[in-house]
């Protein structure tokens, strides 16, 4: 016990790994001055997650000693899947609805309305705005940054992408399984110029397009949704999101916030109506009738 604790075998030296973003040399700092004095035969992890505890993105820290002076601590963090925004105050969001504060709400992440803003390291209590973190937190790395945001319309959760593109998720039920659907859709030349692809029902997603366009649909079987599913086929379809034309249609005028109560035609139980976005919506009724 006496050697166990003694100078012998102190933590000397630190090695930090895994810690990110803007708050990263800050996380580092803390470990490292947590770690220092501790016994490479004893290291306290509890100690070491109270030094970490202001920074809610800070999931896990595991220390790994090396006698006799040395300890690697590696940080596992969890990313951002949105930024809330609420009376201009802007604040990011994981995918389990943990809130991460304003130093993490980047632009490049996709943005969801909300009533309030609630404090840092809490959760997230409106299952709608639950349900768009976690749709958002599932989408595939290579097409995250390409969401514009998501709200909640007619056809329940709805992401926009940044071309113009409208996706209707319906809800948060199997995300995976949606992103694979939505990405066999894009893979498909025939959808080329689509308005508005539906994957509320991922085994028969649908393409949709505007007034003056092929008045037709894509529809993809479930064994079907498995072909978008490798890294350059993803990879494929986010370089072509990126350089799509934008579509003519504005954005939704007034959208409700996600907290919203209102009950929305065609969405799931519970879900909040918004404005219709234009251009998309109104022009629907030339295209085939969607999943669902």
């Amino acid at each position: 016990m006496w050697f166990r604790h003694s100078s012998f075998v102190s933590v000397q030296q630190v090695r930090v790994g895994g810690a990110g973003g803007p708050q990263g040399a800050a996380i580092e700092a803390a470990l490292i001055d947590a770690a220092h004095g501790m016994s490479t035969l004893a290291p306290n992890q509890s100690a070491l997650m109270a030094a970490v505890a202001r920074f809610p993105q800070v999931s896990e820290v595991r220390a790994i000693p090396s006698f006799p002076h040395g300890m690697r601590i590696i940080v596992v963090e969890q990313a951002p899947a949105a930024v809330l925004i609420a009376s201009g105050v802007r604040t990011a969001v994981a995918a389990d609805g943990v809130v991460l504060g304003p130093a993490l709400a980047v632009s490049t992440l996709p943005s969801v309305a909300g009533a309030f803003i609630p404090p840092v390291g809490s959760h997230l209590s409106n299952p709608l705005e639950l349900e768009a973190m976690a749709a958002l937190g599932a989408a595939p790395h290579a097409l995250s940054g390409l969401v514009s945001r998501a709200y909640v319309g007619p056809r329940g959760l709805t992401l926009a992408m940044r071309n113009g593109l409208l996706v209707y998720f319906g809800d948060a039920n199997r995300p995976h399984a949606k992103w694979l659907s939505l990405m066999s859709v894009l893979a498909d030349p025939s959808s080329a110029g689509a308005s508005y692809v539906d994957v509320r029902l991922p085994g028969r997603p649908t393409a949709g397009f505007g007034a003056g366009a092929r008045a037709e649909a894509t529809q993809a079987s479930a064994t079907a949704a498995g072909k978008g599913s490798s890294e350059s086929t993803v990879a494929a379809l986010a370089a072509g999101l990126k350089a799509a034309t934008p579509q003519p249609a504005a954005p939704p005028a007034e959208s409700k916030p996600a907290g919203s109560g209102e009950a929305a035609p065609g969405g799931t139980g519970g879900e909040a109506a918004a404005s219709s976005p234009t251009g998309h919506e109104a022009s629907e009724g030339a295209s085939a009738t969607p999943a669902g």
